[in-house]
């Protein structure tokens, strides 16, 4: 480095060595000259600060171990062969008496330690920017801190709470319909006219393949249960045990008397042949 470097010169070659330059810079740098183009100063920061980075910087993948090896190796050795290759620094009792050449090899030494004093301490700080800045951003990308999230009822928390509500539910227990091969079902249905929201709890009622059929859930508002009833919603059972099936009335229902469970073809029909019926419910008196 020349004595003749000044601080915007220092802080192009670090930017160089680190970042890359804009044209603009890249002109800039060109009026230097040699001293910009010294092969000593811009390998030496550039290695400089592929030390920093490898040291300092969390790495997202990690680089193999034997290319990180011989990247700090190969810049070791070259600072290394640069400090050897530099003449020994003459002093006083050593040099020649040229008095005006011992000044200028002085301030000349002195300019070279003070100016790679500078540079490295650029690239330091450069580096450190480089870090917390990335980590400033890893922080800001990762996961927020949450508030306390509410978790959603259960089916079973959702019927207890229709039944507490204080509004007439309309209850009904479950009987077997027509098919033979289920005998032992039980369990209830819950019912609002005023919320239009009910639930269906299931004892014993076998598990169905969806892709081959389904439950179809059939309201009737007269007891006589006429041909056409409203139509409450398919469902699955996959599991065994007591299941809670919400009730998905199509249109506005009010005083029902029959719930009827058909068993009808992936996706339900519109209207039912009734041919099986695996269970049938008939209302008690609406209760507050």
């Amino acid at each position: 480095m020349k004595k003749d470097m000044d601080e915007a010169m220092i802080d192009l070659l670090c930017n160089k060595a680190v970042f890359g330059l804009t044209d603009a810079e890249a002109a800039e740098l060109a009026k230097y000259g040699e001293d910009a183009d010294s092969s000593m100063d811009s390998q030496a920061l550039e290695l400089t600060a592929a030390m920093i980075s490898l040291a300092g910087i969390d790495k997202i993948e990690p680089m193999p171990a034997h290319l990180e090896s011989k990247i700090a190796a190969n810049a070791m050795n070259f600072v290394g062969s640069n400090a050897a290759a530099d003449p020994v620094e003459e002093n006083i009792f050593t040099a020649p008496r040229r008095p005006v050449q011992v000044e200028s090899e002085a301030k000349g030494s002195m300019w070279n330690w003070l100016g790679w004093a500078v540079a490295t301490a650029a690239c330091v700080a450069l580096a450190v920017n480089i870090f917390t800045t990335r980590q400033q951003t890893i922080i800001s990308e990762g996961p927020k801190p949450s508030a306390t999230q509410s978790v959603a009822p259960s089916l079973a928390q959702l019927r207890e709470a229709l039944i507490a509500a204080g509004a007439e539910v309309r209850r009904a227990n479950w009987g077997k319909g027509n098919v033979k091969e289920i005998e032992e079902i039980s369990g209830d249905v819950v019912w609002s006219d005023a919320k239009q929201e009910g639930y269906m709890r299931f004892r014993g009622l076998p598990k169905n393949d969806p892709t081959k059929e389904t439950y179809q859930l059939w309201i009737f508002e007269d007891g006589k249960l006429e041909p056409h009833p409203k139509d409450g919603g398919v469902f699955d059972v996959t599991a065994d045990g007591e299941v809670i099936v919400p009730i998905k009335a199509k249109l506005v229902t009010k005083d029902p008397k029959v719930f009827a469970v058909t068993i009808e073809k992936p996706g339900g029909v519109v209207v039912s042949s009734r041919e099986k019926i695996a269970a049938l419910a008939k209302t008690e008196t609406a209760t507050s």
